[in-house]
């Protein structure tokens, strides 16, 4: 049996804010439109975004037609949500791109094929908003807001204490652009419920006021939000010690978004689970105990980890990082990993550049560790090697050990490591001079 929308984001913590509970129950019993916006500020989301996109996805399982609204035309304008200051002006060429660049995000997660009894829908607010005219805006959508309910926003209210930033009157008007959507989608496509983080309440609330004083109040405008995620040791949701955790492999390689579900805190990994997969219940469970009877086991994560990796980038790609993962971090094989495979492994540790010419005849081993981050001076790395505590692409090293042209994987690289998880990459290329490492 199917799971009611309700019942299924509730338990997974997907649930924080909705309108009209009563009204709602009733109106999810049939099948309905629900939508859910994204601003288009980058050619692709970060994982921050994917608690919004799994409302979206859930949505679709109940039984409902989901609609990725994708902010071509307020995209131009910013939302001030969230901001100590005026966002950058995005032109519409780069509007577009970033459009463009988000639709490969949401045709991985959401079914559009026509056969599917809700098919998914990918909709451009700039295809209605960019048409608007502005006297008739202002008479049949500005006369429905009052300044004094809008400066009580929270985002507002706070750039209107900042005399630095204030706030100018094209974010101020974000609110009635985003209402505009609610109103027009409910009147074209019949749209009757919008989805979004607990950040946007207010928008939700507003375009449902909107819909009732332009219908009239029998029209069905409903508005569902989901908690503003964060990791339990403090560090935002989707964000790492490098930067936005990307849903597309140009930002952010397969490799580094499957190593991070992998490292999630053990605090963070069942509640994880529940938001961001569509493990049934019944499975996230009993991850939960064998979690509990055996964290340093790790099944949890690992299920994590590969479930999440083959939503955003595909099996195939899983299992090519799996390899890599295993080669590094457990029994399998360096020399087994592909160029690209070596590149984007070595671009997620430290590294650094060496002339190839010193390998013929050959380099003391000693003398390149104190060159990376594994030794900070020959002495140093001689006390490594005489404790074998070094290995050079997976194989214990003797004190010794010279480096040599064989030593070379695919794309130049050997691979060194200290201790047991320690890693250094060192390419060897054909100009001398070696930088520092990062």
């Amino acid at each position: 049996m199917v799971k009611s929308f309700l019942e299924e984001i509730r338990p997974r913590g997907l649930l924080y804010q909705r309108t009209a509970e009563e009204a709602l129950d009733r109106h999810l019993a049939e099948s309905r439109v629900g939508y859910c916006g994204f601003d288009p500020t980058a050619d692709s989301l970060t994982i921050g975004n994917l608690v919004p996109i799994q409302m979206l996805v859930h949505w679709q399982r109940a039984g409902h037609a989901p609609v990725a609204l994708v902010g071509g035309g307020t995209g131009l304008i910013g939302d001030p949500s969230g901001r100590d200051g005026e966002r950058p002006l995005l032109t519409r060429e780069q509007v577009e791109a970033n459009v463009a660049g988000q639709r490969r995000i949401f045709e991985r997660l959401l079914d559009f094929d026509p056969k599917h009894p809700n098919p998914a829908r990918i909709l451009n607010n700039a295809d209605w908003l960019c048409e608007l005219r502005l006297v008739d805006f202002l008479r049949d959508v500005g006369k429905h807001f009052s300044v004094n309910a809008m400066v009580q926003k929270e985002s507002v209210r706070e750039r209107l204490h900042n005399r630095d930033q204030g706030i100018s009157y094209t974010e101020f008007s974000y609110m009635l652009l985003q209402s505009y959507d609610f109103l027009h989608l409910q009147r074209e496509i019949g749209c009757s419920v919008q989805m979004a983080g607990s950040d946007q309440y207010g928008n939700i609330t507003a375009g449902i006021d909107l819909i009732h004083r332009t219908l009239g109040h029998a029209a069905p405008a409903f508005g569902v939000t989901a908690p503003l995620v964060t990791r339990s040791d403090g560090k935002k949701m989707g964000k790492s010690a490098d930067g936005a955790l990307w849903l597309t492999a140009d930002r952010t390689s397969p490799y580094a978004f499957y190593q991070y579900w992998l490292n999630v805190p053990d605090s963070d990994v069942i509640r994880f689970l529940r938001l961001f997969s569509v493990l049934e219940p019944e499975e996230i469970e009993a991850l939960d105990a064998r979690h509990r009877d055996a964290p340093h086991e790790r099944e949890a994560h690992r299920r994590l980890a590969r479930h999440m990796t083959d939503r955003l980038h595909g099996e195939s790609e899983r299992r090519r990082v799996e390899t890599a993962s295993e080669a590094l971090f457990g029994r399998g094989d360096v020399r087994s990993l592909d160029v690209a495979t070596l590149a984007e492994i070595s671009a997620e540790i430290p590294r650094t550049e060496h002339d190839r010419s010193r390998l013929v005849p050959g380099v003391a081993l000693a003398e390149v560790l104190a060159e990376t981050s594994l030794a900070s001076s020959r002495r140093e790395a001689r006390e490594l090697l005489a404790s074998g505590g070094v290995l050079v692409n997976g194989e214990r090293a003797a004190p010794d050990r010279r480096l040599e042209s064989a030593d070379l994987l695919p794309g130049g690289w050997i691979l060194l490591k200290r201790g047991k998880r320690l890693w250094h990459a060192t390419r060897w290329g054909a100009e001398a001079g070696a930088a520092p490492g990062c």
